[in-house]
């Protein structure tokens, strides 16, 4: 396998979405670091050796070993200088995959040794190949990632694996009103009622299960749709702004750009349309 880097756009799929992957053969001594990363990355060992720092901890790592890199964590990782590791990389974000992980007990251990099969590293070299298709390539990666997170919780179980607790079912149901009421002008109040949920609790709940507030999770994905029709369709500004539940098209406009950094017609006009 040759060296590569895959990186994704991050506007997709902000509940669970591959954003980086790649492959590395290290030259002796190779460093990354210090530095803080804003996804959760899985880097693991195909050959050689080298260090990892996180948390105050030092590993030293080997072949078919693994370590995971959380979000806003400060880290450190070497090439041996005699036996240089080379590696390959798995890069995750979204809100729903910190509740995956911690099916695993990988956020508490931060490293563990797979070589029970060729499963995980099958994984890998599948990302690798996925990136060299025409179209649709995220859905594919994203089908691996599933089944790279199944590996992970069946052979590192964490303490809560068995199935969520029931506030993180709530969290789900949350998720999936927004996902079939967006195009409606439902409010964070008329979620909490939906679930019959004081709002209070509910948005402590979903921020901490997501990283995010309830109300910028809507807003989200409601400039994500915009996104989709803007590259998919022909529909006015207008037209997509009260498809995503903006009676005002011009204030639909300006938070867009906000959260774009660019006016709807510009990214229309920017972005490919999808195949």
């Amino acid at each position: 396998m040759q060296d590569y880097i895959f990186s994704n756009d991050f506007t997709r799929n902000i509940d669970a979405m591959i954003y980086t992957c790649g492959y590395e053969n290290c030259s002796p001594g190779h460093s990354y670091g210090p530095v803080m990363r804003n996804g959760y990355l899985i880097h693991y060992i195909l050959e050689g050796s080298g260090i990892y720092k996180a948390r105050g901890k030092l590993f030293r790592l080997k072949k078919d070993d693994a370590f995971l890199i959380c979000p806003g964590e400060l880290i450190y990782y070497k090439a041996d200088e005699k036996t240089p590791w080379s590696y390959t990389w798995i890069g995750m974000q979204g809100i729903k995959i910190k509740s995956y992980l911690e099916r695993t007990s990988l956020p508490e251990t931060l490293v563990f040794h797979y070589d029970w099969d060729d499963r995980m590293k099958l994984c890998h070299e599948k990302m690798f190949e996925a990136d060299k298709l025409p179209c649709s390539k995220d859905l594919m990666m994203n089908s691996i990632m599933y089944e790279y997170l199944f590996l992970l919780a069946r052979k590192f179980p964490g303490k809560a694996s068995v199935f969520p607790e029931k506030k993180n079912s709530y969290v789900e149901e949350a998720l999936s009103f927004i996902e079939s009421s967006y195009c409606d002008p439902i409010t964070v109040q008329d979620i909490a009622d939906h679930l019959t949920l004081n709002r209070s609790y509910l948005h402590r709940i979903f921020k901490s299960a997501t990283g995010m507030s309830l109300q910028d999770y809507l807003l989200d994905y409601r400039i994500r749709q915009a996104c989709i029709l803007l590259r998919t369709t022909d529909l006015s500004i207008r037209a997509i702004a009260h498809s995503v539940s903006f009676a005002d098209p011009l204030y639909f406009s300006r938070l867009f750009r906000q959260k774009k950094g660019a006016s709807p017609s510009k990214y229309r006009k920017n972005s490919p349309s999808d195949a």
